[in-house]
């Protein structure tokens, strides 16, 4: 078992690694344990055993927070398979360089962590843990107003490249990274948009816009575009 990180959460010790097929069930009874947490289930679809078997079985990488024997967070990166859903679609990469696109996946904490940006934290350690001779692309789905899900892809220079309906009728963020742009590209005009109007960020969208950023005023939620 190799530690890829080790920190502390206020007092109390823990540690990252890998995980594999044999963390399955602690896998599984943790993703039941956030799930009936949550006050709003529907920000989260939780993964299958299928899934979750498919990501370990090297179709990706899952990361796990260990504090002693316990599995308190993971997070997982999927290289999906290539249908008509592929997110490389909506982020314009060519289709026969959609095996080096990963999805960023589920992220959960245990209740009993949270507060203590573990979920951030293990951002950064699975991004930089990713194979870049395999892998170019980090794509992801967000619904909107799911506000800690949204700083989450920000916080990792994640960019929107869309929004769209989804997984038959759900609205989604289409978030995107290139993992060999080392440079922020330098913008030269900016809009704001609030986060409700679908219709006027859709349109900024299709002129070349990407939203790289949001933020709260007058209790409403703002995305600014920039080109």
């Amino acid at each position: 078992m190799e530690i890829i990180y080790d920190g502390m959460l206020g007092e109390t010790p823990f540690f990252v690694i890998k995980l594999t097929l044999q963390h399955l069930q602690q896998i599984e009874e943790l993703q039941v344990e956030v799930y009936e947490a949550l006050a709003d289930q529907s920000i989260l679809q939780p993964l299958s055993t299928e899934e979750f078997e498919y990501i370990l079985n090297g179709h990706g990488m899952m990361i796990g927070a260990y504090v002693g024997e316990e599995l308190i967070a993971f997070r997982a990166l999927l290289n999906p398979p290539i249908d008509e859903e592929h997110l490389g679609y909506d982020c314009g990469i060519a289709e026969n360089e959609f095996q080096r696109v990963l999805y960023q996946e589920i992220s959960n904490v245990s209740p009993k962590y949270r507060g203590y940006g573990l979920q951030k934290t293990l951002a950064t350690v699975v991004m930089e843990n990713i194979d870049l001779e395999k892998y170019d692309y980090v794509c992801s789905t967000v619904k909107p107003y799911n506000i800690p899900s949204l700083k989450d892809k920000f916080s990792q220079d994640l960019v929107i490249k869309g929004l769209k309906i989804k997984y038959v009728d759900k609205l989604r963020y289409i978030f995107y990274k290139d993992l060999r742009q080392e440079m922020s590209p330098n913008f030269t005009e900016k809009q704001v948009i609030s986060m409700g109007d679908t219709t006027a960020q859709q349109q900024l969208l299709k002129q070349g816009f990407l939203g790289t950023s949001m933020f709260e005023e007058n209790n409403g939620w703002f995305v600014v575009y920039e080109k």
